[in-house]
């Protein structure tokens, strides 16, 4: 049987936590910075959790953690 191949596009932009759920980082926070509030930057800054109705597609495009 051949290996389960990870999906390297989503491995670099999730990342699993100790309790088994993933986080990924906002996008828009990289250039164009002077045009956004503050607060808008405070909030992109911030780590979100991915929603339970997109963890099944999640494990399936990261098939060993």
């Amino acid at each position: 049987m051949p290996k389960i191949k990870t999906n390297r596009a989503a491995a670099k932009r999730f990342k699993k936590t100790g309790s088994g759920k993933y986080t990924f980082g906002k996008s828009h926070h990289r250039h164009i910075l002077t045009s956004k509030t503050r607060k808008r930057k405070r909030a992109l800054k911030a780590v979100q959790l991915i929603k339970k109705s997109d963890m099944r597609e999640v494990r399936l495009l990261l098939p060993n953690g």
